[in-house]
């Protein structure tokens, strides 16, 4: 993928809308920033419209019969719209506010499991490159109703293990359920088989779009997944907001997750009865500045053009891909070169353990991640207990990179590896 033509990626423009990439660390050293599979940095866009909510806007939604309520009520439903647009969303109603995208997995599997849709004998597939929030909540789900958890295996590539689609997709399989962009290898999944399989023997299909809506292009009218979840805080959003997207007759039939206000029709001391969705599933008060803060990402990310955000990520990962690998001792764990891959990176280099490496490029200026990634199961796959992850966004240079191989060769050096 290229930059479309006619447009233009000027990354030190964007740099300029992200004051905390001017910071100085200890040391006078620049903040080399390379750890935004993690969380990104957020523009000033975002910041602004944030501070601009709560200094003239500030009000709770849904309830507060005045101006501001009205007000803050109008943005927060105008966030939704715009969130709903973003992603390509049929309907504005068919987007459900959460805290993060942890919240909005638990949410479909435990739904799922109280709808009386699953029960013994039937089967939930996943992955072995799952993140944790796309593992554990169907494990839950599992012990509930009895049903089975199954998973894809992973090559040695980091690719998904397809050769056995058709017996682990079966007419027993109720939930496949698997990440689009994958957190630790930084696969891109081919997932339209998959839904085809699915739909096939009528399975759900439930996506974890944490790492692909932050850096690919994503159009749900068309994807054809049931339910897909992520979070605000990897697009250069806030933090305390993700999105459950789904299906509409689906959330309809779905009970509540959460009880509380707002989410009810009505209440008395016998029983309760419920909103439609989205209300349904937002009990209490939402993350209203946050939502508002998540629509200006949005809303910044289009002005750019995800085309061209994926297209930069795509360059700037094989730039460090072909670096990376030239460093003696240094093990890429996942897809070696930039094809149907997202910018994280996760490697070991020889003699180092990844906390030390971690530590000794902060001591440089650069930040990247280690440990497990809240991917345990990837990493026992390929037998490590914990990798260094090194991760890029729209506002990475090359300079950057280079800045992360020769800290990482002073590594090397410092301990003799």
């Amino acid at each position: 993928m290229t930059l479309l033509e006619g447009t233009t990626f000027d990354v030190a423009r964007i740099r300029e809308d992200f004051p905390i990439l001017e910071r100085r660390l200890a040391g006078d050293l620049p903040l080399v920033y390379l750890d935004s599979a993690n969380t990104s940095q957020k523009p000033t866009q975002v910041i602004d419209a944030i501070d601009r909510h709560y200094r003239l806007h500030n009000a709770n939604v849904a309830r507060a019969m005045h101006q501001l309520g009205a007000e803050a009520s109008g943005a927060f439903e105008d966030a939704r719209t715009r969130i709903a647009e973003f992603i390509g969303a049929p309907i504005r109603e068919e987007v459900v506010f959460t805290k993060n995208a942890s919240e909005a997995l638990n949410l479909v599997a435990r739904t799922l499991g109280d709808s009386g849709r699953i029960g013994l004998g039937d089967e939930i597939v996943i992955s072995e490159m799952e993140h944790h929030s796309n593992i554990v909540p169907w494990q839950l789900m599992c012990d509930r109703t009895h049903a089975t958890l199954r998973w894809f295996g992973v090559t040695d590539e980091g690719r998904l293990d397809l050769s056995n689609l058709d017996t682990l997709i079966t007419e027993r399989t109720k939930v496949v359920s698997l990440t689009w962009v994958s957190n630790m290898l930084g696969t891109i999944n081919p997932l339209e088989p998959i839904m085809a399989r699915a739909r096939e023997v009528g399975a759900l299909v439930v996506v974890d779009a944490s790492q692909a809506v932050p850096q690919l292009p994503v159009d749900l009218s068309t994807l054809g997944a049931d339910f897909v979840a992520f979070t605000g805080h990897k697009m250069v959003g806030p933090t305390g907001i993700g999105v459950l997207w789904g299906r509409y007759d689906l959330l309809a039939e779905l009970p509540p997750f959460l009880g509380g206000g707002e989410m009810i029709e009505t209440v008395t001391m016998e029983r309760s009865t419920f909103a439609r969705p989205p209300a349904r599933f937002e009990a209490g008060t939402p993350p209203i500045a946050q939502a508002i803060g998540l629509a200006a990402a949005a809303d910044y990310l289009t002005r750019i053009g995800m085309e061209n955000v994926a297209a930069h990520e795509q360059q700037i990962t094989a730039y460090a891909l072909g670096a990376l690998q030239e460093i003696d001792g240094l093990t890429v764990i996942g897809p070696k070169e930039a094809v149907d891959r997202g910018g994280a990176i996760s490697f070991t280099l020889d003699g180092v353990h990844p906390h030390d490496i971690a530590q000794l490029l902060d001591s440089r200026g650069v930040a990247v991640r280690a440990g497990h990634h809240c991917a345990k199961p990837a990493h026992l796959r390929f037998g490590v207990q914990a990798t260094t992850r090194a991760s890029f966004y729209l506002y990475t240079t090359t300079q950057e990179v280079d800045a992360l191989v020769e800290a990482l060769l002073h590594t090397k050096k410092y301990f003799g590896a």
